[in-house]
């Protein structure tokens, strides 16, 4: 497949497609591809929306300025897309302006909240518009705990602990807290038969002396 540019008396120049010796199928696997290259796909929308602003666009000066866009974006250049953003922010401010302006026109409810509707949702495009430009400019940074453990040639890799991991642990620990409790120290064990103290409230209960028993 070559290709190949023709200029018209007027200047406009459109890419002409040509399938010297080529079969069936080849062509068709070209057509495919070329249909659906980003820059071209894109270069379409823009020349069927931007005729009535522009008037007539060539789609070969639009395909081949979208693919520069792209080589720029590619290595590593954003300044295009971050101009691109902030000129749709002043749009949608734009667009919510004059809706807003409209609103305040309108004598009947209905059509009152039907321009106070579209003007806020461009407030919120505007906002969001924003807020991806910011992000651009200023990306987070994250910060990952990690733990590397290598045990007889296994690694083990542990990147922090999350929020049910961290509630296991604690009941665990709990767990320990109340067995220990329980327990007496190490080499001692616990006499059942031992007699409990009375409390103030129930000195009655106080354990009572030895009882008399037969020797045997």
């Amino acid at each position: 497949m070559t290709t190949k540019n023709t200029r018209k008396p007027a200047g406009k120049r459109t890419a002409v497609a040509t399938f010297p010796d080529a079969t069936d199928r080849e062509k068709a696997d070209a057509i495919a591809k070329f249909a659906t290259r980003p820059s071209v796909n894109a270069a379409a929308v823009v020349e069927a929306f931007g005729a009535p602003t522009y008037g007539e666009l060539d789609m070969g000066a639009l395909t081949d300025r979208l693919l520069d866009r792209i080589e720029q974006m590619k290595a590593g250049d954003m300044s295009e897309a971050e101009g691109m953003l902030l000129g749709q922010a002043h749009a949608l401010q734009s667009i919510f302006v004059n809706l807003s302006r409209r609103t305040v026109k309108q004598e009947y409810l209905k059509q009152w909240e039907t321009y106070m509707r579209m003007a806020l949702k461009a407030q919120n495009q505007c906002r969001m518009t924003l807020e991806t430009l910011s992000t651009l400019k200023n990306p987070p940074v994250v910060f990952a705990k990690q733990a590397n453990i290598n045990n007889g040639g296994q690694q083990q890799v542990n990147n922090g602990t999350g929020p049910i991991e961290r509630r296991n642990a604690r009941a665990r620990e709990t767990e320990t807290e109340q067995t220990e409790l329980l327990e007496a120290p190490h080499g001692q064990r616990l006499d059942t038969r031992a007699p409990g103290t009375a409390g103030g409230a129930d000195p009655h209960m106080e354990a009572v002396g030895a009882i008399d028993r037969t020797a045997n």
